[in-house]
């Protein structure tokens, strides 16, 4: 892919949401998802100051987006984005590290092989990143879903979308109250990590807390379990600590009873700012008539993405093991 098709996608997508925040006087964020609008329409969003439509329909004409691929689309926004959450202290405002989402990917092509057509459901969208990287290198038809609570990022996640041409229905909504939603075969989630504040409406999950808030990030496993056909699969990205917190018998014995650990995959350290960042990534198939656990899960201690022959040798031991696992050998 051409570096400099990203950069100069970026560079014109930074330089026009910067003249937008400068005029409007609202967030990078908030002004990006102008930008993304306008980008899409190819033309001022109804309603703006006639200096400012003006000023970005002369930007316009000097950008060209239907001669960009849907990749560096992608990646333009997404440092676009991240330059809008540099130094944001909301956790949710965190988007999943470009490697993990690749893998999330890859993992996704593995437990769906042999379908020619499925259905996906990301309940925790933010930006769209995480989804969005997974339809790129899924190669079946895929009937996808998403939903974000977050004004600014369900926006940014809608533009995400269109922009890169990918058909997602989303849900503007607090995922953990009930869709409108028939059971998926593929469940995607970097899981939000905290306590979740509306107790009323955890006392309706298995998980909720004995006593306190329940965790946010144990009613979002519960939540997309719901929402999983039988037999369908679960990738999320968790937090290390998942496994060791004060609630995690529950979820042990949750999972025990309605789940089959397909694997674990921790991930480096290096992916991550600090130790206490570090996540892995869990896969799970939801329990039905015709599935079983295998007899050893795929655990995995990835290598740092840089280490290219590392990262070739466990791909080939991860073909291996799931080769082996869909042809019931596990």
């Amino acid at each position: 892919m051409n570096k400099t098709d990203v950069e100069n996608l970026f560079e014109w997508v930074d330089h026009t949401t910067e003249l937008i925040q400068q005029h409007q006087n609202e967030t990078y964020l908030d002004s990006l998802a102008v930008t993304m609008e306008a980008l899409f329409y190819q033309e001022a969003p109804l309603g703006m100051d006639d200096i400012l439509a003006r000023k970005l329909q002369s930007a316009l004409a000097d950008s060209d987006i239907s001669s960009y691929e849907t990749e560096t689309i992608r990646k333009a926004t997404q440092l676009a984005i991240l330059k809008g959450m540099k130094g944001s202290t909301q956790q949710q405002h965190l988007m999943t590290p470009e490697t993990v989402s690749l893998l999330v990917g890859y993992l996704a092509g593995k437990v769906t092989q042999g379908k020619d057509a499925f259905s996906l459901f990301d309940p925790a969208s933010g930006t769209a990143n995480l989804i969005t990287t997974v339809l790129e290198q899924l190669k079946q038809e895929v009937t996808a879903f998403a939903s974000e609570v977050d004004p600014t990022l369900i926006q940014l996640s809608v533009l995400n979308a269109n922009l890169q041409k990918k058909n997602i229905e989303f849900f503007h909504q607090d995922s953990l109250r009930p869709f409108l939603l028939d059971p998926v075969d593929l469940v995607i989630a970097d899981l939000p990590v905290g306590y979740y504040p509306d107790d009323v409406r955890a006392n309706d999950f298995e998980l909720k807390a004995d006593e306190g808030h329940a965790y946010a990030h144990h009613l979002f496993i519960e939540q997309s379990m719901y929402y999983t056909k039988a037999g369908g699969y679960l990738i999320f990205v968790i937090p290390d600590f998942l496994f060791d917190s004060d609630q995690s018998d529950k979820l042990h014995h949750y999972l025990q009873e309605y789940a089959h650990i397909i694997g674990v995959l921790r991930l480096p350290e290096s992916v991550f700012k600090s130790e206490k960042n570090v996540k892995s990534i869990l896969v799970l198939q939801k329990k039905g008539a015709d599935t079983h656990a295998p007899k050893q899960p795929l655990l995995v201690n990835m290598p740092s993405f840089k280490n290219t022959k590392a990262m070739s040798d466990i791909l080939e031991q991860m073909n291996t093991w799931f080769a082996a696992y869909k042809s019931n050998e596990l």
